[in-house]
């Protein structure tokens, strides 16, 4: 029987997001801070679901 292996998520720090999309960090943490991002805090620092800020920006960032 073959082992079933959890599916683990991949998070992005604020400046990963920030090379992806071609934005200054401080602009990615501003739109953390104003929640128009899809963010959580860890340690101090801003981390992203790879997933679902790849989602926001195809849906065009609502």
């Amino acid at each position: 029987m073959p082992k079933i292996k959890p599916k683990i998520e991949q998070f992005l720090t604020a400046e990963e997001v920030s090379k992806a999309f071609k934005l200054h960090p401080y602009t990615v943490r501003r739109l953390c801070r104003e929640k128009k991002i899809p963010c959580f805090k860890f340690g101090g620092q801003w981390r992203f679901k790879r997933q679902e800020i790849f989602k926001w920006a195809k849906e065009g960032s609502k």
